[in-house]
C-alpha cells in the first residue's frame, strides 16, 4: 500500500504549522517529565464503559498537569469547568482534549455504520459525519473515537454494526469518507472534531466472533484484508488511531512494536497520535505478556503507543521508567509532541473554549436539515432481500396491520452505541406508517423483546392480521444484543419470533417482513417462508418515515449488502473474497469435494445483494485494451439500463480475479463500484479505471505489488450475480 505525502498537515498552511511546531517545542522545553507524562494520561468522567471517575480528585489531577485528555464528559458546563481548570490553574495552561464515542450520529442518530455501508454511498456517510461533528463539537467535544474501520467476515461479532462489512475496498471508501466528514477541511474550525480510526489492527478477526478474543491471522491476511482501511484513513489525514484489544502474533496490539512502530509509524509515517482502547495498556498483564503495571507501561510506550485510556499505568509508572533509563526521554517527547500538535491543529491553544457555545449547541441539535439527511441515509441503507411476486410495494388503500414489538420501539430504532440519542426524538416504524397513511394502523406487539411470545400475544397478533389486507411483521434484533460485548453464537431471529411468524403465515393475510438488525442474520427459514423481506437495520431517528415511504413505493430500495448473510452459523466465515480450493464441488471428484452436506457453500444472501422495485440490465461490457503495463491504466465500460417501470438506484459492482499468482488469490474480490440513478427506460455508461495498485497484493516475496499475468474483470449486480467478464493482461 503506497501512501501519499499528504497527512495531518493538509489541515493547515505552512505558516500556521510552523507556529504550532514552534509553540509545541517551547512547551516541551518547559515541561517536567511528570507534566509530559500527564499529557499521555486520559481519564474518564462519566460511567459508560468502565469505572466512574469524577469529583475533586480528578479536578486536582488536572490542575497538577496529570491529565492530558478526557472522555465521556456529558455535561457542557462540566466540560467548560474542567477545561478552565487545565488552562487557568495548571502550571503551563495546556488545554485538554475532550473525547467521546460518536459512532453513527450525535443527537441526530443515523443508521448504524453497517447500515450506512449498505447504501454503497460514501458521500452520504461523509455528510452524516459532518452533521455528527457539527453537533458533537457544539456540545463541547473535540475528539471522536470513530470511525471503526475493522473488516470482518464473522457476523457473530456484535461490533460488525460499527463497521462497513467484509470488503477492504468498500471499507476503505467509507473510512476515507467518514474521516473527511469528522475532520472537515480545517481542523481548527469549531464545527470539526478529530477522528480516530480503530481498532489497529485485526480486531475484526476475533476467533468465534467473541468480543475481546484472540486473533490469529497470517501476515498475508493482515496486509490484504485488515490493514487497507487503516492505510486509507492515514492517507486521508486521520489525526488519531486506536489500538485494538486483541493480540497479533500473540502480542497485544497496544504493545506490538511491529504493528505500531513498524507499520503505522514506520512504513506509513503516521504523524498523528495513538490512543489505547479502554485500559488495553494494563490488559497486557491479563494477556500474560507483562508481569506488572510498570512492564505494561514500558511495553506500550516502547511499541509506539501514546495515550493511555483509563488504565493509568503510564501516569503511575512512566516518569520512573524514563529516569531509570528503561524508556528514553526522546520516545516520551515524541509521544507528547504528537498530542500537543493535535491540540494545536484543533485551535485549542488560540481558544481553548471554542467548543463551549450554548447558542451554537441549541441551533445544531436535531436541526431540520440534519433530520432530512438522516431520513435520506435510512432510505438508502435499506436492502430488499426478497420480493417474490412483487409483493412490495404495498397499496396505501389496503388495510395494514403492524405486528412486532420492534415496530414500536424508539430505543431500538436508535441502535447500539448511540449514547446521545433520545427515544423521544425517534419516529418509530409504527408512527411512520400511521403518519404516512394518515390513519390509525392496527398494531400488536406479538412478542416481548428480545423475542418472547405467549399464546395470548400470538392470538392478539393473529387477530390483528386476520382483519387486515396485509400484515407488516417487524422482527429482528433489539439494539442491546448488538454492538460491543454483544457477541452471539446463534444469529437467527431471537427468542420465539419464528413461532409468531408461523402463526401469521397460517392466516389468509399476506405477510411482509421488515427486518431490524445490527448484523447479518441466519434467516433461511424466513427467506423460504415470507415472500418479501426488507432489511432496515437499526435505522435511526427518521427510520419510521423512511420505512413507510419504502414499503409504499414512494422511495425505491437501492441498498446492497456490505456483508454476506449465511444460511447458518456453521458456514461462518463466508464471504465473497474467499480462496479457491483444490477440490471444488461439481468438478467430477465425486463426494470428495470441499462442500457441506446440509447447506450450499454460497451464502444465503451474497455480498452486494439487493433487489429493487425495478430491473437493471447490463450490456456492452468493453475494455480499452486487453493488456497494459505498470504506470498505465485499463478502462472498462458497461451500459446500465433501467428496464422497469419506476425510477431506481443500482450499485454497479466490479470484481477482479488474478488467475495465477505467487500466492493463491481470491475467486473474486471487489475492485470498484459506482451507484447510478435512472428513470424508466434511461441508460447510462458506467466506467472504471484499473491500474496496477488495484491488482496489488501481499506477494510471496513479502511485498505489496501487482504481479504480471492474466486477470478477469467482472461486472455484476452482486458477488453471486456476475453479468459479464472481460480478460486482460498486466505486462512486465
Amino acid at each position: 500500500m503506497q501512501l501519499s505525502d499528504e497527512r495531518l498537515g493538509q489541515y493547515v498552511d505552512d505558516d500556521r504549522r510552523a507556529e504550532i511546531d514552534e509553540h509545541v517545542e517551547s512547551l516541551l522545553e518547559a515541561m517536567t517529565v511528570e507534566e509530559k507524562v500527564g499529557q499521555l494520561n486520559q481519564r474518564s468522567v462519566h460511567f459508560i464503559t468502565g469505572t466512574e471517575d469524577e469529583g475533586d480528585e480528578l479536578e486536582g489531577a488536572i490542575a497538577d498537569g496529570e491529565v492530558g485528555s478526557l472522555l465521556n464528559v456529558t455535561d457542557l458546563e462540566t466540560k467548560r469547568r474542567l477545561q478552565k481548570r487545565a488552562v487557568e490553574e495548571s502550571r503551563l495552561g495546556i488545554p485538554l482534549l475532550i473525547g467521546y464515542d460518536v459512532i453513527h450520529g450525535y443527537r441526530t442518530v443515523f443508521p448504524t455504520p453497517l447500515g450506512q455501508a449498505a447504501s454503497w454511498n460514501p458521500d452520504l456517510a461523509e455528510r452524516a459525519e459532518r452533521i455528527a461533528a457539527t453537533e458533537a463539537s457544539a456540545d463541547g467535544h473535540n475528539w471522536t473515537f470513530a470511525p471503526m474501520v475493522d473488516v470482518s467476515r464473522d457476523p457473530r461479532w456484535g461490533r460488525v454494526m460499527e463497521g462497513a462489512g467484509e470488503s477492504p475496498v468498500l471499507g476503505s471508501a467509507f473510512a476515507r469518507a467518514r474521516v473527511r466528514g469528522f475532520q472537515g477541511e480545517d481542523l481548527s474550525a469549531p464545527d470539526t472534531v478529530l477522528a480516530c480510526a480503530k481498532h489497529f489492527a485485526g480486531y475484526g478477526a476475533v476467533e468465534g466472533g467473541r468480543e475481546y478474543n484472540t486473533v490469529n491471522v497470517s501476515e498475508t491476511a493482515l496486509r490484504e484484508r485488515h490493514l487497507p482501511p487503516f492505510a486509507a484513513s492515514v492517507e486521508e489525514g486521520v489525526g488519531s488511531m486506536m489500538n485494538a484489544f486483541n493480540v497479533h502474533e500473540r502480542i497485544p496490539a497496544s504493545g506490538s512494536e511491529s504493528l505500531v512502530d513498524g507499520i503505522l509509524k514506520g512504513e506509513w509515517d503516521f504523524p498523528g497520535l495513538v490512543v489505547s482502547d479502554w485500559a488495553s495498556f494494563r490488559e497486557q498483564i491479563q494477556h500474560g505478556t507483562a508481569g506488572d503495571r510498570r512492564e505494561a507501561a514500558r511495553k506500550a510506550i516502547q511499541a509506539g503507543s501514546d495515550i493511555d485510556m483509563a488504565s493509568e499505568v503510564v501516569v503511575d509508572e512512566l516518569a520512573d521508567l524514563v529516569r531509570d533509563g528503561d524508556v528514553s526521554e526522546a520516545r516520551l517527547d515524541d509521544a507528547v509532541r504528537r498530542v500537543l500538535t493535535v491540540k494545536g491543529l484543533l485551535g485549542l491553544f488560540e481558544d481553548p473554549y471554542r467548543y463551549f457555545d450554548e447558542q451554537r449547541r441549541e441551533e445544531a441539535m436535531l436541526a431540520d436539515e440534519h433530520r432530512e439527511t438522516a431520513r435520506e441515509a435510512a432510505r438508502q441503507s435499506f436492502v430488499l432481500l426478497e420480493n417474490e411476486d412483487d409483493r412490495l410495494p404495498l397499496d396505501p388503500a389496503d388495510d395494514v396491520a403492524v405486528i412486532g414489538a420492534l415496530a414500536d420501539s424508539a430505543e431500538d430504532a436508535l441502535g447500539a452505541w448511540s449514547f446521545e440519542g433520545r427515544p423521544e426524538d425517534v419516529i418509530t416504524i409504527r408512527d411512520g406508517l400511521e403518519s404516512f397513511l394518515d390513519r390509525e394502523v392496527p398494531y400488536a406487539p406479538g412478542y416481548s423483546l428480545p423475542g418472547e411470545v405467549t399464546d395470548e400475544s400470538i392470538e392478539t397478533a393473529v387477530d390483528a392480521a386476520a382483519d387486515a389486507d396485509v400484515a407488516v411483521a417487524v422482527v429482528g434484533e433489539p439494539a442491546d444484543i448488538t454492538g460491543e460485548a454483544a457477541s452471539r453464537s446463534q444469529i437467527d431471529l431471537p427468542g420465539d419470533q419464528r413461532r409468531l411468524l408461523e402463526a401469521l403465515g397460517e392466516t389468509d393475510t399476506p405477510v411482509v417482513a421488515v427486518l431490524m438488525n445490527g448484523r447479518p442474520l441466519a434467516i433461511e427459514w424466513l427467506a423460504e417462508s415470507v415472500p418479501a423481506i426488507l432489511d432496515v437495520w437499526h435505522p435511526g431517528v427518521e427510520g419510521g418515515p423512511a420505512v413507510a415511504e419504502t414499503l409504499f413505493g414512494e422511495a425505491v430500495p437501492g441498498g446492497h449488502l456490505p456483508m454476506s448473510f449465511p444460511y447458518n452459523e456453521g458456514q461462518i466465515p463466508v464471504a465473497h473474497d474467499r480462496l479457491p480450493t483444490g477440490r471444488p464441488p461439481g468438478e467430477g471428484v465425486r463426494d470428495y469435494a470441499s462442500k457441506y452436506l446440509d447447506v450450499p457453500n454460497e451464502p444465503l444472501y451474497a455480498f452486494g445483494h439487493g433487489e429493487s422495485y425495478t430491473d437493471f440490465a447490463y450490456t456492452d461490457l468493453t475494455v480499452s485494451t486487453d493488456e497494459f503495463a505498470p504506470g498505465e491504466t485499463l478502462g472498462a465500460t458497461v451500459t446500465v439500463e433501467n428496464t422497469g417501470e419506476v425510477a431506481g438506484r443500482d450499485v454497479v459492482q466490479w470484481y477482479v480475479h488474478d488467475r495465477v499468482g505467487s500466492r493463491s488469490r481470491p475467486r473474486k474480490e471487489l475492485v470498484g463500484f459506482e451507484t447510478v440513478e435512472l428513470e424508466p427506460g434511461e441508460s447510462a455508461e458506467v466506467t472504471i479505471e484499473v491500474d496496477e495498485s488495484d491488482l496489488a497484493f501481499w506477494t510471496a516475496d513479502e511485498e505489496w505489488a501487482a504481479e504480471p499475468g492474466e486477470f478477469d474483470l467482472m461486472v455484476g449486480h452482486a458477488a453471486d450475480d456476475i453479468v459479464d467478464t472481460a480478460r486482460f493482461e498486466l505486462r512486465e
